[in-house]
């Protein structure tokens, strides 16, 4: 049974929204304010124009292709899921009286530091580099993209994001400690995310949610009847579909279903943080960070449909044997490389050679290969593996 709405409306206490003009704005490297954008909104472009960012549109999201067939067009990469993650994030902020701007800049890193093939070439490029004592996180991968990777000024390295973004691009999704990570420590490692950040996890949650579905079912790997029976909560609103249209297509009426649990789940989001903090009594930015838990949840119920939809989409989808031969390419191509540059480090670019004194050869060749797009990586691969 999915939870009634909450009775609490209207946005949040302002003082729980990170303020702009504060010392979460600052930056590593001082600018003067811009006449007419907040520094977050700043943030936001400087990441649009980021390479990284143009190299998601070549990053697979699930999958790119069926087995033996093209590339499909219609299925999202990771650049196309990453914009209806920053839709979804912003809706929720503004809603929530909360920096719209930061939520936005946010949504839009969030995923910058994937590697090619997506999980499973994430799942890979980590298992090649445990093999050195070493692991890939994306998470910290986008941190250093956007501290060191990135080149846009003459003045420093990296682009130069405010600490706001920095520590949402770290905290989001997960929590580190400061013994294991010292290098984090200016990310506040023990307090939690400011709200802005707590959202985008679960934006990025509901977004991959309905848009697997929505893939799954286009792509024939699921079907309808298949989720209808997995997946209750998609079956509620589809029942309700048909009842309204009953002559609707089918791809119409999957549409309109997947819709109505978008619109749910961001509400159900939207009312479980107002109550959470409500129940909190937090007014501050500060009572946020000193929280017990993380604010920003789905509501008991709704956490329960939404958990059985991806363990039913984990089953039927991700790990389907449909999707098993593109697993195991994407573990070939990426160790097969990963190996290859090992190998031979004259492989590597100029610039990336450079990092290999301070990097070492193994994180270095992680770094260059989690910089890929799927084609680029396969084109290495056909030609040196």
């Amino acid at each position: 049974m999915i939870a009634a709405e909450s009775n609490a409306t209207g946005p949040l206490p302002p003082g729980v929204a990170v303020d702009p003009q504060g010392a979460l704005a600052r930056r590593t490297h001082p600018e003067p304010p811009h006449l007419y954008r907040t520094p977050f909104a700043r943030d936001s472009a400087r990441i649009l124009h980021a390479r990284a960012f143009r190299r998601l549109a070549g990053k697979t999201q699930v999958f790119a292709r069926l087995p033996g067939l093209p590339p499909g067009d219609h299925f999202r990469s990771r650049l196309t899921h990453t914009l209806e993650v920053t839709q979804t994030a912003r809706t929720l902020a503004r809603a929530l009286g909360l920096n719209a701007d930061l939520a936005e800049a946010l949504a839009l890193a969030h995923d910058i530091g994937h590697p090619p093939f997506g999980h499973a070439g994430e799942k890979a490029l980590d298992h090649a580099l445990q093999a050195h004592g070493l692991g890939f996180d994306h998470n910290l991968h986008a941190l250093r993209i956007v501290t060191w990777f990135e080149e846009r000024s003459t003045a420093y390295r990296g682009l130069n994001l405010t600490l706001a973004v920095r520590e949402g691009i770290v905290k989001h999704s997960r929590d580190y400690s400061a013994q294991a990570h010292p290098e984090l420590a200016e990310y506040f490692l023990e307090a939690r995310a400011p709200l802005e950040a707590q959202l985008i996890d679960l934006a990025d949650e509901i977004a991959y949610l309905t848009a697997d579905l929505d893939d799954g079912l286009d792509s024939g790997i699921l079907t309808l009847d298949q989720v209808r029976d997995g997946v209750p909560l998609f079956r509620i609103f589809d029942d309700k579909v048909v009842r309204k249209y009953p002559d609707a297509r089918p791809k119409l009426r999957i549409n309109e279903a997947l819709r109505r649990i978008l619109n749910a789940l961001v509400t159900d989001l939207m009312n479980e943080v107002r109550t959470r903090v409500a129940a909190l009594g937090a007014t501050t930015l500060e009572e946020i960070r000193q929280a017990p838990t993380r604010l920003a949840s789905l509501s008991e119920a709704m956490e329960a449909e939404r958990a059985t939809a991806k363990a039913f989409l984990y089953t039927n989808f991700y790990n389907s044997s449909g999707m098993e031969e593109a697993h195991k390419h994407a573990a070939k191509v990426v160790e097969g490389l990963f190996a290859a540059i090992m190998a031979d480090p004259s492989l590597l670019p100029e610039d990336h050679q450079s990092q290999i004194p301070s990097e070492g050869l193994a994180r270095t060749v992680a770094d260059y290969i989690a910089g890929m797009t799927d084609n680029y990586i396969e084109q290495l691969w056909t030609r040196h593996c």
